[in-house]
């Protein structure tokens, strides 16, 4: 009902994006990697995980599934477009210890499974298993609220786009 109103009345729903994955969640300026901490693919939060699943962090359509499964995007009900890339530099490991578990083209809700990793395997091959979750679409959301230095569970708040 007061989704209704709010509409009838001239405001905006504001949307959110969930933590695809929990963790501790940091500001992307702290990511050891320039893509990223710089923000040049989009603002966003930093996930240090502290399991190997990633849910969707939206309602939305994944729109692609990496060949090399560490990187998922999404388009969400609200305009938003996300990148979840699970490490820093994991497209070198050619999909070794990461499985989808959905397809291009799916229509998922917040909290759906997407991705598992082995996240012990994914470190001790030496790399870095910080997960950045990017909107690429920034310039759609100028008040966009980004929330880190926490913990956070799966579906906690992390990004809101107003």
């Amino acid at each position: 009902m007061f989704k209704g109103l709010k509409g009838l009345f001239g405001g905006k729903e504001k949307a959110v994006v969930g933590a695809p994955v929990s963790g501790r969640a940091i500001p992307m300026s702290q990511v050891n990697d320039p893509t990223f901490s710089q923000e040049i693919l989009g603002k966003g939060v930093a996930i240090i995980p502290d399991k190997g699943r990633i849910v969707a962090p939206i309602d939305g359509t994944v729109t692609m599934v990496f060949d090399t499964k560490h990187a998922i995007s999404m388009q969400g009900e609200s305009g938003v477009e996300l990148i979840i890339h699970v490490g820093i530099d994991t497209v070198e490991l050619k999909g070794q210890y990461f499985t989808a578990l959905v397809n291009a083209g799916a229509q998922v809700s917040k909290g759906t499974p997407l991705l598992e990793f082995d996240m012990e395997k994914i470190k001790a091959a030496g790399y870095d298993v910080v997960t950045p979750v990017i909107v690429c679409n920034t310039p759609n959301f100028p008040d966009m609220t980004v929330k880190s230095g926490m913990d956070v569970r799966e579906g906690d708040t992390v990004i809101e786009l107003n």
